[in-house]
């Protein structure tokens, strides 16, 4: 597991975003505001199985043409329950994989704060989560 995990998140940055908007709307902000493409990839839905009860949570995607470069949105909650326990203030968690994806991660949580309707926008350090495995789709 921990050599998958390291490839999945080998490049790669991230951002935890606090916003009360639905995922289909976040979307259509960031694709707005930034010129992108996130789709929901039904198929990469996460499903996580506490006792008896399971608890689903949507996967947007954006591979920018003619690059390796990928953004992936997590919405991290559903209901009561959280993917990321250890982070659960957040919302979101926009996955950035690029060139330079500190660099990139940076402007674009900068720029995220300049959208209405989200409170906060941070950089997240892998070593900060210890469910970071939920992420892996």
């Amino acid at each position: 597991m921990g050599a998958m995990q390291d490839d999945f998140f080998a490049d790669t940055a991230m951002i935890g975003i606090v916003t009360a908007m639905q995922g289909y709307r976040l979307c259509w902000m960031l694709n707005k505001y930034f010129d992108i493409n996130f789709i929901r990839d039904p198929e990469q839905t996460i499903l996580l199985q506490k006792k008896e009860h399971s608890f689903y949570f949507p996967v947007y995607r954006y591979d920018m043409a003619n690059s390796s470069h990928k953004y992936v949105l997590y919405k991290l909650k559903n209901g009561n329950e959280t993917l990321l326990p250890e982070v659960k203030q957040l919302d979101y968690l926009w996955l950035v994989q690029t060139a330079n994806p500190e660099d990139d991660a940076w402007q674009l949580s900068r720029n995220i704060k300049n959208i209405s309707d989200i409170q906060l926008s941070q950089i997240l350090e892998a070593e900060q989560l210890k469910n970071i495995k939920n992420l892996i789709v």
